[in-house]
């Protein structure tokens, strides 16, 4: 893998840009129903998955988490640039590999090296039902700055009506 490649490393993580190789891996974990289930996307197909990933390769914000010990890419997390020099965080793990501290060791590292470069804040978004996520940016040293109420819609029932959410919003500060 060439240098360009890779965004970070951490003692069991290699954060890297996406590649065509990852397709299996991607495909096993967006099309898990409990992975996707906070995602603003259904469960992909195949072909689905092989269109996101034509995308996560074409952007520099999508990072993969591959593990060191075995080269399976088990997740990712979204880097995305905001006004005022801000960034935008966002993760997604293979169910396979929760609770074992992929999430936090990965996000750190990034955390890390943004705030190094001079990044003045970091946000996060969630869905308030989503436990796992907003207890991940508080292990992160994330504060809870706004709960949106309804504020959001990914899906319309079956009469066509917006089936709205809630929205944590979680920062931190450089």
């Amino acid at each position: 893998m060439n240098d360009k490649m890779i965004i970070a490393e951490t003692r069991r993580l290699i954060l890297r840009r996406y590649k065509e190789e990852d397709l299996p891996d991607l495909f096993e974990y967006l099309s898990d129903p409990e992975v996707v289930e906070y995602e603003p996307h259904k469960p992909l197909t195949f072909d689905e998955a092989k269109e996101n990933l034509e995308w996560r390769i074409g952007t520099d914000e999508m990072i993969a988490v591959e593990l060191k010990s075995s080269h399976k890419m088990i997740g990712n997390v979204y880097m995305g640039k905001r006004d005022f020099d801000a960034l935008e965080i966002g993760y997604v793990f293979n169910r396979s590999f929760w609770g074992q501290g992929y999430a936090f060791e990965s996000c750190q590292a990034l955390i890390q090296q943004a705030f190094s470069a001079g990044c003045h804040r970091i946000y996060a978004e969630c869905d308030p039902r989503n436990t796992r996520s907003w207890r991940l940016l508080e292990a992160l040293g994330f504060q809870r700055e706004a709960h949106f109420r309804k504020n959001v819609y990914f899906w319309k029932d079956e009469t066509g009506k917006a089936l709205w959410k809630d929205t944590y919003v979680y920062a931190k500060l450089n």
